[in-house]
């Protein structure tokens, strides 16, 4: 019966389809839980992209429909998601984008952002924390901000939500975007919370599912899995991960920034960082080699977003901090990592930068 029902439809009244509305309304409450939010304010998508799209199209639409020309802030270092849904949403409606820049660290400056928020603002974005280089921003600030001002604030939570604890209805935003597959959920699935009492425009349309909120039949299946990682992570679990990655990031760090031409970049202070990934800069060679002599030994890493592995483009996210754009590596950790994945790693990136730097004299 398990089987049938998770793929059956939910909108029917038929015993399977009951079946599968229990068991998407129990995946909802699982993930609700670990947000410390309300049911009804989930919304499942396809990932934190869609999510992000939908919060961007409704705010702007929302602001479009009141006959306002919309307006969308964010900084300079969001992902890629974030910066071309809201050029292309607000400048459909004749509207415009402001970005804020950041510091040498990915951090933007609170005054400078405020600033930028004027009357016509119909959203602003801030991601939790950098998916380059896991700078912190300081959210509670920026929202009281936009709260003061009748400003929504949409957060990108897709690398805080499952490695720290997110509780969106304490910062006082409106919107939160979180994908699945960061904390070990299946891929192709994510989730938009939206705050009690707002209402937007969905994306797509077409039919009445999620409440009316975002047209399609839902993914039943993906949905369970979703739902069962997240209940996997309780406060004492989440603590405890997030500790283990802190301590294998800080002996990673320590290793391979003593290597000849490799620097930390983003904040120095691991408490200004999320406790799973860092980013080196890697001088004098072409990151593309050093990943691929890398996973030569087992050991996959990634140079730049993890969104951008199609592209050669230098990252706008270096770019903005006004640091090498063209070589750096993104070292992450998982629940699964070890100190013995961290200790081959200092073992093997000093020899892989010798050969590639050998081959170039």
């Amino acid at each position: 019966m398990l089987e049938q029902a998770s793929i059956s439809d939910p909108g029917r009244i038929h015993q399977e389809g009951m079946t599968a509305r229990v068991l998407l309304e129990n995946a909802r409450e699982q993930i609700a839980s670990l947000l410390g939010a309300k049911q009804r304010e989930i919304i499942f998508t396809s990932g934190a992209t869609e999510s992000i799209a939908s919060a961007t199209w409704g705010a702007v639409r929302r602001s479009a429909n009141t006959g306002t020309t919309p307006h969308v802030v964010h900084s300079a270092v969001e992902h890629s998601a974030v910066r071309r849904s809201s050029e292309m949403f607000a400048t459909a409606f004749g509207g415009s984008v402001t970005v804020v820049g950041v510091d040498p660290t990915a951090r933007i400056d609170v005054d400078e952002f405020i600033a930028a928020l004027t009357p016509s603002t119909s959203l602003a974005h801030l991601q939790w924390g950098n998916h380059e280089v896991g700078t912190l921003q300081p959210l509670r600030e920026i929202a009281g901000a936009c709260h003061d001002r009748g400003i929504l604030l949409h957060v990108d939570a897709a690398q805080a939500v499952g490695r720290v604890t997110v509780v969106p209805s304490e910062l006082g935003i409106d919107l939160l975007s979180f994908s699945s597959h960061k904390f070990g959920g299946p891929s192709g699935i994510g989730g938009l919370w939206i705050r009690q009492g707002l209402r937007l425009e969905p994306l797509l349309t077409g039919g009445e599912q999620e409440r009316a909120r975002r047209a399609g039949l839902e993914n039943i299946a993906a949905a369970i899995a979703f739902g069962a990682a997240a209940q996997e992570l309780d406060a004492a679990t989440l603590a405890a991960e997030s500790a283990t990655a802190r301590q294998l990031l800080a002996t990673a760090v320590s290793n391979l920034t003593a290597i000849d031409g490799v620097s930390l970049l983003g904040p120095a202070n691991p408490d200004l960082r999320l406790p799973h990934l860092v980013c080196l800069g890697v001088a004098g060679v072409e990151p593309q080699g050093v990943v691929l002599g890398l996973d030569r030994r087992g050991i996959a890493l990634h140079s730049g977003s993890s969104c951008a592995s199609e592209g050669l483009e230098p990252s706008p996210v270096l770019e903005a901090m006004g640091v090498d754009a063209q070589r750096s590596l993104r070292v992450s950790v998982g629940h699964n990592t070890t100190s013995s994945d961290i200790d081959a790693l200092c073992q093997e990136l000093p020899q892989v930068l010798h050969d590639l730097r050998s081959l170039a004299q």
